[in-house]
C-alpha cells in the first residue's frame, strides 16, 4: 500500500512544473485575448451603430450597395454581408451563408471557452498539489518549505481564477455581439428572399 500511495505521490509532484507552465501559457493567452477583444470592441462599435442606422432608414438592398464604404470590412458580419451581396440570387447559397456564420460564431467564442474551462481547473490542480509537500514539511518541522509551497498554491490559484474571469467576461459579450449580429444577417437574407418571392409573384 505504501508503494502505490508513493507512487502517486511522485506522479502528482510531477505534474507541478507542467502545470505551473500551462497556466502562464494561458495566462499569455488571456492577455492577448483581451487585446483583440479592445480592437474588435472599437471596430465593432463603429460598424454596428451604421448598420442599425441603415436599416432603420433604408432598404436591405441600400445596405448591400453601400457595404464598400466600410472601412472595417475585417469585421464578421462584413465579411458574411459581402458573401450575401455576392450569392443574392442563390436562395440554396444563402442559407449556407447563414449556417457557415454559426459555425465561424462558435469557433470565434472557442478560446474564450477554453479559458473559461482549463483556468480554474489548473488553478485548481496548482493549489492542491503543492499541498502535499507542504503538509510533508509542517510534519517535519520544515517551515520554509511549507511557506514555499503554500505561497505556490495560492499564487496559481489566483492566476486560474484570472485566466477564468477574462474567458467568462470575453464569452458573455462576445456572445451577445454575435446574437446581434446573427440577427442583421437574418435578417437581411429573409428580406431578400421576401423580395425574390415576391418579385417572382
Amino acid at each position: 500500500m505504501n508503494q502505490i500511495t508513493n507512487i502517486l505521490y511522485w506522479l502528482t509532484t510531477g505534474l507541478q512544473i507542467p502545470v505551473i507552465l500551462f497556466l502562464l501559457l494561458f495566462f499569455l493567452q488571456s492577455l492577448f485575448l483581451i487585446g483583440g477583444f479592445y480592437g474588435l470592441y472599437l471596430s465593432r462599435n463603429k460598424v454596428n451603430v451604421k448598420l442599425h442606422r441603415q436599416l432603420d432608414d433604408t432598404t436591405v438592398r441600400e445596405v448591400l450597395e453601400t457595404l464598400s464604404t466600410y472601412k472595417e470590412k475585417q469585421t464578421l458580419i462584413i465579411d458574411y454581408l459581402l458573401r450575401v451581396k455576392r450569392y443574392h440570387k442563390n436562395p440554396l447559397m444563402l442559407d449556407k451563408i447563414v449556417g457557415d456564420y454559426e459555425i465561424q460564431s462558435d469557433k470565434e467564442l472557442s478560446k474564450s471557452k477554453l479559458l473559461v474551462k482549463i483556468g480554474p481547473m489548473l488553478g485548481l490542480m496548482g493549489t492542491l498539489i503543492p499541498m502535499g509537500p507542504a503538509l510533508v514539511g509542517l510534519a517535519t518541522g520544515d517551515v520554509s518549505s511549507m511557506a514555499t509551497n503554500m505561497q505556490v498554491a495560492f499564487s496559481t490559484t489566483v492566476v486560474g481564477i484570472v485566466i477564468g474571469a477574462v474567458g467568462f467576461i470575453t464569452l458573455q459579450v462576445k456572445q451577445r455581439w454575435l446574437a446581434d449580429d446573427m440577427n442583421i444577417l437574418e435578417f437581411i437574407v429573409e428580406s431578400i428572399k421576401k423580395d425574390k418571392d415576391e418579385t417572382q409573384a
